[in-house]
């Protein structure tokens, strides 16, 4: 989208919030348009005002958790993720978006969980897929893992060679029962 868009957005919901300070909704628009232009900052004060204003925005709790993430701010995407779930337990994206505040927060198990909800409400997910092997792997199950990762791969999703040479490894290790120490970020 070109920066015109968004600014034009920014523009019309700023005039739309002179008249209607109290609007969550508003809120919510004009910071989705910040988010666009990448001013995370921005954005993240606006979805706080939407939710201060209406915590019951599902979209916005999940908006919040996405610009939280993009901070490198894990607790906090994690936490306004939950608080997504909590209203709406059938949103892709927030268990999607609480998978990778697991992932960097190196918490192995609760990727497993979310990704496993992903895939529950989305069996197509290719990225869902990935993770979900990335999950089992560093928990120990490599035959899972090695399936997961065939079906994203077969669903367009092409997994990171970090990734695929710690599953080659892990395949060709005699089991020991304990996960294999790596949680992979990329791909």
């Amino acid at each position: 989208m070109n920066e015109r868009g968004p600014r034009k957005r920014i523009e019309q919901w700023q005039e739309y919030l002179s008249m209607h300070p109290a609007s969550a909704v508003g809120h919510f628009n004009l910071a989705l348009a910040y988010t666009d232009l990448g001013l995370v900052g921005r954005a993240e004060e606006l979805y706080r005002k939407a939710l201060e204003l209406d915590d019951s925005l599902v979209e916005a709790w999940v908006n919040l958790g996405g610009v939280l993430l993009l901070k490198w701010d894990f607790a906090g995407c994690l936490k306004a993720n939950q608080e997504a779930v909590a209203r709406q337990d059938d949103c892709v994206l927030a268990h999607y978006n609480m998978g990778q505040a697991y992932l960097y927060l190196g918490d192995a198990e609760g990727v497993v969980r979310c990704y496993r909800r992903v895939l529950e409400l989305e069996p197509r997910h290719p990225a869902g897929h990935y993770y979900l092997a990335v999950g089992l792997l560093a928990t120990g199950h490599v035959d899972q893992a090695r399936r997961a990762a065939a079906t994203a791969i077969k669903l367009g999703h092409r997994p990171s060679p970090e990734f695929l040479r710690s599953l080659e490894k892990a395949s060709q290790e005699p089991r020991s029962g304990g996960g294999v120490p790596v949680l992979e970020i990329g791909g």
